[in-house]
């Protein structure tokens, strides 16, 4: 009987939510109409009216459990899950949507309206009410688009390892940043495996160690000057891209939020701009002076490369990009690839 009641009174406090925040919807139930009247009442103002033709149906009605009960009322139960639908609501254009599910095994009974979940256990000798709710289902959408912005530091690989100092183009890691806004679109392929693809705009900056040597333009190629002149504060090569990429993405977790990614694919870029940038201090001046140098000429036109990446949910995604060709044209400079280590933010 206390399944009863508590059932009853869901199903009333379900009736009067949804009416009251969809006032011209239509609640359509499955109990049938009879003559005399059992009230049930709750809260400030729930009431619940069971109809009842004799005091014999009454006696019948308390010893009937919830199977009984959606027997006598005709309603289909599937077998699969056991489920069954007790109330639904009829939307303005003809489509039914489930309100009330029950779910009975034994002493437990579980029912659900929308993702509210009230669970009873008579188990024992004391019944158990717990009341809860379901967290919201994740968007299944097979395909979605999200902004992202990369940031990361520079570097050169020259034969398989990183110039020496002795080097004049050696770099400085920080101040060589590298900044990427990347507009990207995700299509699900299976569970667990994504095709992501997308365009982006990316900027290069590679600041030298020795803050002396100067990138300038020489007669046949690039030159690394050091200026003895002068004092030298800070000096770089920069160049920017405009760059499509693809990855396929592998999510290893069960849970996207917290599960382990791993992303690779190729990309291509087309360079937009490139220049060296001095600044220095000279004698007799508060002031630092800067020179800037189109170096463009002998800037690689094309790069591509690899990326990989590698996400811990989405708290954190950290990549990498190595360029599989080199960063000046051929006999135009020194052979230099291109190599990035970042972290990915505003990470869907």
């Amino acid at each position: 009987m206390k399944k009863l009641v508590l059932l009853l009174a869901f199903l009333g406090c379900a009736i009067l939510a949804e009416a009251k925040t969809n006032p011209e919807t239509t609640l359509k139930t499955m109990i049938p109409t009879l003559k005399d009247s059992v009230v049930i009442e709750f809260g400030k103002a729930g009431k619940i009216v069971i109809l009842v033709e004799s005091l014999a149906d009454f006696e019948k009605l308390k010893g009937m459990n919830i199977n009984q009960i959606i027997a006598e009322l005709g309603v289909q139960e599937n077998k699969a899950t056991g489920e069954v639908t007790l109330v639904e609501l009829q939307k303005k254009d003809g489509s039914i949507k489930e309100v009330v599910r029950v779910l009975e095994n034994g002493p437990e009974t579980e029912v659900r309206v929308g993702r509210m979940r009230v669970y009873v256990d008579e188990s024992g000798p004391d019944t158990k009410v717990k009341i809860g709710s379901e967290a919201k289902k994740e968007n299944t959408t097979p395909f979605k688009t999200n902004f992202t912005l990369d940031l990361g530091v520079n570097n050169f690989l020259q034969e398989g390892s990183f110039p020496t100092s002795d080097q004049p183009y050696s770099t400085k890691g920080w101040g060589s940043w590298n900044v990427g806004l990347n507009w990207m679109g995700s299509q699900r392929l299976s569970e667990g495996l994504r095709w992501n693809f997308g365009i982006a705009f990316q900027w290069y900056n590679f600041k030298f160690e020795n803050r002396d040597i100067q990138a300038v333009r020489g007669q046949n190629q690039i030159s690394f000057v050091e200026r003895t002149d002068v004092t030298g504060t800070k000096s770089k090569l920069s160049a920017s891209y405009l760059t499509a990429m693809t990855l396929l993405e592998a999510n290893l977790g069960k849970n996207k939020n917290k599960g382990l990614t791993l992303a690779a694919g190729p990309y291509i870029g087309y360079r937009l701009g490139g220049r060296s940038k001095f600044v220095y201090e000279e004698s007799g001046r508060s002031m630092d002076r800067t020179e800037k140098i189109n170096t463009g000429l002998y800037l690689e036109n094309l790069r591509y490369g690899l990326r990989g990446e590698l996400g811990f949910g989405k708290s954190i995604t950290f990549f990498t990009t190595y360029d599989l060709n080199e960063l000046f044209q051929e006999g135009k400079g020194p052979a230099l690839n291109p190599i990035t280590f970042g972290i990915k933010l505003l990470n869907d």
